[in-house]
């Protein structure tokens, strides 16, 4: 998956949030989120925190 195209977040924005150089606006994280979870992601939580590939 190229989260680039999939969320429509800047490359360099995304990389500029892995290495901590700025912070996401809340709208940026939910583009992001949208697109993991499109590719088959699961956010878990609960009894089951972290994440998984959904079946």
């Amino acid at each position: 998956m190229d989260l680039e195209e999939a969320s429509g977040v800047a490359k360099k924005t995304i990389a500029d949030f892995e290495r901590g150089a700025r912070s996401p606006h809340n709208r940026t994280l939910v583009d992001i989120c949208a697109a993991i979870t499109g590719a088959g992601v699961d956010f878990t939580n609960g009894g089951e925190p972290g994440v998984k590939l959904k079946r």
